[in-house]
């Protein structure tokens, strides 16, 4: 199935009328999350952002800190601070009608603080601003806005780690041929494999992890960019809005984005090992290969050729998932034209970038999450490829090595003795047969010839399972070697999940401290 043309008419028919699921060859509809990422945005009503309405919100949830702190503080009187609060949440129980509607020839702030000041007069609407500008403001909404694009791009990392962990023990017995430049190399597991893409997307989280710090920091107080003369707490503000501490420096609170390039590069990082995932799985999945088995609703059909069944997915995920790659250079080099202080180039221009960047890495990694949970691998045809490709070589020649050959020529001699079995159609057990050297191995004469756990070594001894199950050291997925690694990944993995579960729980207890002190506010005035 193409991601274009008629591909789109079909798969919104059988999403509105049912019609259309039924291909003759596939008998399901698409993932319900995989639909909502490739199709459901051409859909009439798909496109449900809504950066107004976004923009208004983060304002105004400022704005009720903002208010707050002033009336602790003395500067403001709790009866105006009160009255805003009253008609800062009218505003946002309606969506911001009012505002929606007006005109904005110097922004949406400067709208919003009118459609306030219209209401309530200036006496009450007009303390607002007190103590702080648009740019310590804007500052803080795109942090703000940062926190749920950064969140999406987290959360969909951890359930991809999760079911990678989960499918990597459950097939950590099933042998496969690890590939180097594309060709059979030597036999591993398929939950070997898994679990190694489960640490690179530990890693991936702890990147994420530090480059999300500066989401932490609280710009409102720096005013234009020299702070201001007006006794206010940015310590209360912070709080209140789920920071841990407000910017020591104006200029550097209200000059830097720096945490918009550093989510990008540490999504784009995220992005090039989920892109390598799946052009393996691509791989695996074709029918000269087959490797593996995608589930019915994760590939598509075609309208024309009823045989197919494409793992179209796997496109999509390499098409999106290097979003933040090109994100960044247009993000820097925005912000590259602009001085160090307050810049449109940089807190407009360049985070414009920011936000699909992040956006399509986190689709790519959410698709992927679906594939490998999807996925089951042909056990049978793994193994036979593993023979096939002649995968315990390196493991026989270091057998020779063992007994006391030097390893270059136990290298050759296995080469010449692939050779002969593929001139001879045989497998490299029956041809290794007729070499005295390698013989004596597989009679279990010479010396380490031996498992490696000192029993006497079986007849299969060369069959790829046993090869994988005797690579022990170095990381391979022999003998203990793959739980002690699903182990320590899962540690890695809970430890950094516990680190994000408590910047979540700040942001949302600072949410619900804002408005448990807007209510006891409110009822004061």
């Amino acid at each position: 199935m193409s991601a274009h043309g008629d591909t789109r008419t079909e798969a919104t028919t059988a999403s509105e009328t049912g019609a259309g699921v039924d291909t003759g060859r596939l008998h399901t509809a698409l993932h319900p999350e995989a639909h909502a990422i490739v199709y459901d945005q051409y859909l009439p009503a798909a496109d449900t952002s809504d950066g107004l309405g976004e923009e208004l919100r983060l304002i105004s949830e400022v704005d009720r800190a903002h208010l707050v702190m002033l009336a602790e503080r003395g500067i403001v009187l709790p009866e105006q601070a009160g009255s805003l609060l009253r008609a800062i949440d009218e505003l946002r129980r309606s969506d911001f009608a009012p505002v929606r509607t007006r005109p904005m020839p110097r922004g949406v702030y400067l709208a919003y603080e009118a459609t306030l000041t219209e209401q309530l007069g200036e006496e009450v609407g007009g303390v607002l601003h007190t103590g702080r500008s648009r740019n310590d403001l804007n500052a803080t909404t795109a942090r703000l806005r940062g926190r749920r694009h950064f969140l999406r791009l987290v959360e969909a990392t951890e359930g991809l780690t999760a079911v990678l962990l989960e499918k990597a023990e459950e097939y950590q017995a099933v042998t496969m041929p690890a590939y180097t430049h594309g060709q059979p190399a030597v036999p591993i597991t398929y939950g070997h494999y898994l679990a190694g893409l489960g640490f690179a997307t530990v890693r991936a989280l702890a990147d994420l992890l530090h480059s999300g710090r500066e989401l932490d920091v609280n710009p409102l107080g720096a005013g234009a960019v020299g702070g201001t003369s007006i006794a206010i707490d940015p310590e209360r503000t912070s709080s209140l809005l789920g920071f841990t501490a407000p910017a020591a420096n104006s200029v550097d609170a209200v000059a830097s984005r720096d945490f918009g390039l550093r989510l990008l590069a540490a999504s784009g990082v995220l992005g090039v090992t989920v892109a390598r995932a799946a052009h393996d799985f691509g791989t695996w999945t074709s029918e000269e290969v087959a490797l593996v088995r995608l589930s019915d609703d994760l590939v598509g059909s075609s309208s024309m050729m009823p045989q197919k069944r494409n793992p179209f997915l796997l496109e999509h995920i390499q098409g999106r998932a290097t979003a933040s790659l090109g994100a960044y250079p247009a993000a820097a080099a925005a912000m590259a034209t602009a001085a160090y202080t307050n810049a449109i180039a940089v807190s407009n221009e360049a985070l414009r970038h920011v936000w699909p960047g992040l956006r399509n890495t986190t689709d790519a990694v959410t698709l992927l999450r679906l594939v490998v949970r999807g996925a089951t691998p042909d056990a049978e045809r793994m193994t036979r490829r593993g023979v096939d490709g002649f995968t315990p070589a390196t493991y026989l020649a270091e057998r020779l090595v063992a007994s006391g050959m030097p390893f270059r020529r136990a290298h050759h001699l296995v080469g010449t003795t692939v050779l002969r079995a593929l001139e001879t159609s045989r497998s490299l057990a029956e041809a290794a047969k007729d070499v005295p050297e390698l013989a004596r191995l597989t009679a279990g004469d010479a010396d380490g010839a031996h498992d490696a756990h000192g029993g006497d070594r079986p007849t299969d001894w060369l069959e790829p399972s046993a090869v994988a199950q005797a690579c022990a050291y170095g990381g391979g997925p022999g003998g203990d070697s793959i739980a002690r690694s699903l182990v320590a990944l899962r540690t890695d993995f809970d430890g950094v999940r516990a680190e994000f579960d408590a910047r979540r729980n700040r942001w949302k207890a600072g949410g619900a401290r804002l408005d448990e002190a807007v209510r006891r506010l409110v009822a004061q005035a």
